[in-house]
């Protein structure tokens, strides 16, 4: 990680005659400016990190694009698995078939028939890897109640047992999992977004291989397959389709656009996550305790054309 910038002040000597002094002075100002300067632009790209082109995957739907940021570095064979099966086509045209309302929206070929005609391969789970081999680690939280830390890791919430040295993706809000059956290996090609609370008793048992960075109201607005007790049930033909799946960097120069995304490693952020901890503005006039839960921290991202 680049390191910010320090400022350092020159002392002029009371020897110097008032015009050497001047001119000393003079060239600390400028000389102070312009580190000034740097250290803005130091920490502006500290703040800020540029996602690869071909590590976002756009998902085109009937009412807008939803854009996931890959995790090649957690679950690499998931993410090469899900990047050939959309280079193919495989997954246009599919449909979202299992939406809870709160829970997933899940999609994937031939309405959800995941245990009839496999002809994908199975993956191994991807779901945890060793602590300590963390590419990095910005905590948020000891004695999390799933894990004994939470934080963040490249801009994914990260779960964490340091006495067993294991490490984790946390179900927050917008992540990319692959689906699977009853047995651990069994993930094809069948994937869902969680789209409400967290569901964090799924962490460690499912693969998570990416997350929403853009166009989550879209994910909230691809239609519910599941209705209450009494109400009329959602015919197939009302299902919302995946249009296209595409890979940012195989778009045409022209559709391509350039997502930056918070650094969760910068201070700045640590800043706000000390801030989301301790809430210090007059509106809390009774103090909630000093906890956080990391699925509660946002990452912010913005959109550069």
């Amino acid at each position: 990680m680049k390191q910010l910038y320090k400022l350092v002040t020159f002392a002029t000597p009371l020897i110097l005659s008032s015009v050497i002094s001047t001119q000393v002075f003079a060239e600390t100002e400028k000389t102070e400016e312009l580190k000034t300067s740097k250290q803005k632009v130091v920490e502006v790209e500290e703040t800020w990190r540029t996602v690869p082109a071909e590590q976002l995957m756009v998902m085109t739907l009937p009412h807008g694009k939803v854009v996931f940021e890959l995790a090649p570095q957690f679950s690499p064979r998931h993410v090469e698995h899900f990047t050939t099966l959309a280079a193919k086509g495989h997954y246009d045209s599919n449909k979202f078939y299992r939406v809870i309302d709160g829970f997933v929206a899940q999609a994937g070929p031939d309405e959800g028939e995941e245990g009839s005609a496999k002809t994908e391969k199975m993956l191994a789970m991807e779901s945890e890897w060793a602590f300590d081999q963390s590419p990095s680690f910005s905590l948020v939280q000891d004695n999390d109640l799933f894990a004994e830390k939470t934080g963040f890791s490249g801009g994914f919430a990260v779960a964490a047992s340091a006495s067993e040295n294991k490490a984790w993706l946390a179900h927050c809000p917008g992540v990319l999992a692959m689906a699977r059956g009853n047995e651990k290996d069994s993930a094809t090609s069948h994937f869902y977004i969680t789209n409400g609370q967290a569901p964090r008793y799924l962490d460690r048992i499912m693969t998570i291989f990416g997350r929403v960075v853009y166009g989550m109201e879209h994910v909230q607005s691809i239609t519910r397959t599941s209705v209450i007790e009494g109400d009329e049930s959602v015919d197939v033909s009302a299902y919302t389709p995946i249009v296209a799946m595409k890979l940012m960097s195989d778009l045409p120069k022209e559709q391509q656009f350039t997502i930056q995304i918070e650094n969760t490693e910068s201070k700045a952020f640590a800043d706000k996550v000390t801030a989301r901890r301790n809430r210090s503005h007059e509106f809390f006039y009774k103090k909630p305790p000093p906890v956080l839960d990391v699925c509660q921290v946002p990452v912010r991202a913005k959109l550069i054309k």
